[in-house]
């Protein structure tokens, strides 16, 4: 005997075993139960949700000789016959093959012949859309007025491109994808019934993988279950067959590309090709581990939302830590435009390769995002002390002396070693800072007050009015405290708007700049 696949072995019968559809099969079982049935109907949604198998349902429980609370009994003449196909009141028509006008009179014909048995004729035309607009045209007529003993149920997966004279005489049904943990569920029940063994975190990926559809779950299964025939499936089998990753590596590549380590990068894409992983399929899982993070990092209590494990969710509260919401959503968009890229390229891995250098060097671009990611990597660069300037040719110094005029800032004769630290990490200060701190802290720069304490200049209004209250004051001394890893007195200075307050205050990130590139200048001289 021939196998047969699971997603047709398993194929629900009654509206019962249907999974992840409740709001469509009970309206329609309600209808049933009250004799409220309409002439025409429009099941659309995504591939593997369910629209034709509830359209078969639905066709043998209105002609069901013994119906059990809107449901078919699936024991009667009628029901077997349409479940084994047999029967001459049910006709599906596949519009995908069948879409032309004189496909589209013949059911017009057809129409007018009563049931051979049972009380309706159901025509279920899948793929729908796929007909031409004669055909729509040809259809209109009938579909508005069929006889009594007629219905129509049309199903499709693209429902703008049926024209709306359709749309209007149809009852419309949307198919929601189905969650996760449904077919998480369905899979180990099918499993159970198989007897299968399958790790949970086996089953919880492929139900991933499915992106909301059964029917791409339960072939999935099936395929995993004929490689590794006879034995458990673990997590690390699946990936293997569905040429997927595992998160760790993702998290390997985010660290690798925030320190825009190109030779990291491409390495380790090698050892994913060397695996045999599916380069599309990668583009796609780190776009999503992406988006894990970039929610992790936006909302509090996400932890129901993204569907990750409590290690892998620790993980990404870790990394969120590193990287700005700007950096992130320019990685998003870079590996989305890849993603399309990548499907239909001849050159898959050069594709890859390129755009992992974009991720790495972000001075390939030149949008607002790419130009964020430019100034992070250059100030954890000067933070920690790899920061080098390339020399620039001879004379091209001594002119910039001769046009450039000195910039002269009143001073105290030294600035503290601490607060200095401090004043080199102001950026990444700022970025620490909780809201609305952080926003406060943006117009905001640190100076150097008369007895040689730390001084922050803030706007007056809102953000003086802040940090006028001693605990948001105490908060900032600890968040630069902190830093330095020595206790640090701030005093906090605001000044009107419409002065420049670095007349009377200057500004300790511009002159300790001025201090490097002295220092760099020296020792090119030196050389």
């Amino acid at each position: 005997m021939s196998y047969t696949a699971l997603y047709r072995k398993f194929r629900p019968a009654a509206f019962e075993d249907v999974k992840g559809q409740d709001h469509i099969v009970t309206t329609l079982r309600n209808q049933i139960k009250a004799e409220r049935i309409g002439h025409a109907y429009l099941f659309c949604g995504t591939r593997g949700t369910g629209k034709t198998t509830i359209a078969k349902i639905f066709a043998k429980a209105v002609n069901c000789e013994n119906p059990r609370e809107g449901s078919p009994c699936g024991e009667c003449a009628i029901c077997r016959a349409i479940s084994a196909g047999a029967s001459m009141n049910v006709i599906e028509i596949d519009a995908a093959s069948n879409n032309g006008v004189d496909n589209i009179r013949e059911i017009v014909d057809e129409v007018s012949y009563s049931p051979a048995e049972g009380k309706y004729k159901v025509y279920i035309i899948d793929e729908v859309h796929m007909l031409s607009t004669g055909a729509f045209n040809a259809l209109l007529k009938t579909l508005e007025e069929p006889p009594s003993y007629v219905i129509f149920i049309l199903a499709t997966t693209e429902v703008h491109k049926i024209p709306i004279t359709i749309l209007s005489r149809c009852q419309r049904y949307d198919f929601k994808r189905i969650s996760i943990d449904t077919i998480s569920d369905r899979l180990k029940e099918l499993t159970q019934k198989e007897q299968v063994q399958i790790e949970e975190k086996a089953v919880r990926y492929i139900a991933k993988t499915a992106d909301g559809s059964m029917r791409d779950a339960l072939s999935l299964l099936d395929q995993c279950i004929a490689f590794h025939f006879g034995q458990e499936l673990t997590y690390d089998k699946v990936l293997e067959v569905l040429g997927a990753v595992d998160t760790e590596v993702f998290s390997r590549l985010l660290r690798i590309v925030l320190n825009g380590n190109v030779t990291g990068a491409i390495g380790l894409l090698e050892e994913i090709i060397v695996q045999g992983r599916e380069l599309t399929q990668f583009i796609s899982d780190f776009t999503w581990y992406l988006r894990n993070l970039l929610l992790v990092k936006t909302a509090d209590g996400i932890e129901d939302i993204i569907d990750v494990s409590t290690e892998n969710l620790a993980r990404l509260k870790e990394e969120a830590q590193m990287a700005e919401n700007d950096v992130i959503m320019r990685y998003i968009r870079v590996l989305s435009e890849l993603s399309g890229q990548v499907r239909y390229a001849a050159q898959k891995r050069i594709m890859v390769e390129i755009g992992l250098i974009k991720l790495c060097r972000p001075s390939m671009e030149t949008d607002t995002q790419s130009l964020t990611d430019r100034i992070r990597q250059i100030e954890d660069k000067l933070e920690s002390g790899s920061f080098t300037v390339a020399s620039a040719p001879a004379g091209i110094n001594d002119v910039k002396a001769e046009t450039k005029p000195a910039v002269k800032m009143e001073l105290p004769t030294a600035i503290p070693e601490d607060v200095e630290q401090a004043v080199g990490r102001w950026s990444m200060l700022v970025s620490q800072a909780a809201m609305p701190m952080k926003a406060y802290l943006k117009s905001a720069y640190p100076s150097l007050a008369g007895d040689g304490s730390m001084l922050i200049v803030v706007e007056d209004g809102l953000p003086a009015d802040y940090f006028r209250e001693q605990s948001h004051k105490e908060e900032l001394e600890n968040l630069i405290s902190e830093s330095v890893g020595k206790e640090i007195r701030v005093t906090v200075q605001s000044l009107q708007q419409g002065r420049d307050p670095r007349d009377t205050f200057p500004d300790l990130t511009q002159v300790v700049s001025q201090a490097i590139n002295m220092e760099i200048e020296i020792e090119e001289m030196e050389d």
